[in-house]
């Protein structure tokens, strides 16, 4: 695979791609099923999953082309870019379609070969996108699909010597084990293995004074519980300058309780967690926020149908420091917090662990520039919902415990599963 022209794998992804869009439906309708995902949600999903292929196919061409480096008199000198090798995938389970994909297909079209370890709770979706790879011609064991335990199967497939690289998209907890782990040679290794990391977030929206204070409330809503919350980019604390942090909580709450919860095969815009253990952790963190913090909205489950559903839930007088605003639930669970002015707004958001997503919305364009210096996320977005990035457009991935800033989507991420190779031959007459 790695001796195969870019083109002809590129080829391939193309040819991939086309299947997908043609069975878009089908792959969006597994999405609903397996992970309770609404009907948007589910066909963003499978559509982002799309561009990726076809976005790497077109990265692999470019990446194919010798490197511009300084000629010198009396040599010929090449760099170029080669596949590292054998890697293992593991992506999470709440975008089963879009990022398994887009995790998978970088390291492939770029040359390499991989083991794929997909989420306990979702293994359908990659099961049934397997097929397709085979339809699109993909030789034979270059992705290879091994559904299991995470702990038994993910693991061994670190820890074994012939891994080269680790691509990883789940809990900081596991992410760092991971780290951990990659980073011992173990016998018979003869290389050091690359770890990819993209991790959690407790992602924040600041909205000020001068803001278009009714897109705020409503785009806000859309950041905290779109597919639930179930998201590393969703909105877990909007921090609102005091002059407007009552009219803008009102309304984030009236527009929160008019969400209707229920299944999601009839759209709803609220569905299921993704399991009974997801409910109960969401839950327990709801219970001790409630010693926290003033329960605005919701925190309770709700019983529909026997599934795992909970009420879109909403904290205020959050103090920056509660667990509420340090800790991710990966739930529909929004804290709200004051500022005394955007200053204070900026400080609260940069004061977590992580680094992933972050947002402003503001008329003063001071403090948006402002932002663009010093709010310390990966993706930052100004004036619009902090979900839903967009390949190709706004490469994604954070900072500090949110990860490695692999930043999928972009122009330089095949780059971090290939190696430069550089020749020099000296003319010899």
């Amino acid at each position: 695979w790695a001796a195969r022209p870019a083109a002809e794998r590129a080829r391939i992804g193309v040819r991939l791609a086309a299947i997908m869009r043609r069975n878009k439906y089908e792959l969006a309708a597994i999405e609903t099923f397996e992970a309770g995902k609404n009907w948007l949600e589910a066909e963003a999903d499978v559509a982002e999953a799309i561009d990726f292929v076809e976005y790497y196919a077109r990265q692999a061409l470019r990446l194919a082309e010798p490197l511009e480096i300084v000629p010198v008199a009396g040599e010929e000198n090449e760099s170029h870019l080669i596949p590292i090798g054998a890697g293992v995938v593991i992506p999470p389970w709440n975008f089963p379609g879009a990022i398994l994909i887009g995790m998978a297909m970088g390291p492939v079209l770029a040359g390499n070969t991989i083991v794929i370890k997909p989420a306990s709770n979702t293994p359908v979706i990659g099961a049934r996108w397997m097929e397709m790879v085979a339809e699109a011609g993909m030789p034979d064991g270059v992705i290879n699909y091994v559904p299991g335990a995470g702990a038994a199967i993910g693991d061994h497939l670190v820890d074994h010597p012939l891994t080269r690289f680790v691509n990883f998209t789940g809990s900081k907890e596991i992410g760092l084990r991971i780290a951990e782990r990659s980073a011992r040679i173990a016998p018979g290794q003869k290389w050091l293995k690359r770890a990819f990391l993209e991790m959690g977030g407790k992602d924040a929206m600041i909205v000020d004074e001068t803001a278009d204070l009714k897109a705020a409330a409503a785009d806000a809503v859309r950041s905290a519980f779109g597919f639930q919350g179930q998201k590393c980019s969703a909105l877990s604390r909007l921090i609102l300058v005091s002059d407007i942090h009552d009219a803008v909580l009102d309304a984030v709450a009236a527009t929160t309780g008019g969400l209707q919860v229920g299944p999601p095969e009839e759209n709803h815009p609220v569905g299921p967690v993704i399991s009974a253990a997801q409910h109960r952790s969401i839950l327990d963190e709801i219970d001790k926020g409630r010693s926290e913090a003033r329960l605005v909205l919701g925190g309770s489950p709700v019983d529909r149908d026997g599934g795992w559903y909970l009420q879109p839930t909403i904290f205020a007088d959050v103090d920056p420091g509660a667990r509420l605003a340090q800790h991710e639930i990966f739930g529909p669970v929004l804290s709200v917090l004051r500022a005394r002015d955007f200053d204070h707004a900026l400080e609260i958001a940069n004061g977590t662990e992580f680094g992933l997503t972050g947002g402003v919305y503001s008329r003063d364009r001071s403090r948006l520039e402002r932002a663009r210096r010093e709010f310390h996320v990966g993706n930052l977005y100004l004036n619009r919902k902090i979900t839903g990035a967009l390949v190709g457009v706004q490469p994604f991935g954070g900072f500090n415990m949110s990860g490695s800033n692999s930043k999928a989507g972009g122009p330089d991420y095949l780059r971090l599963f290939m190696e430069m190779k550089t020749v020099a031959e000296r003319w010899v007459p």
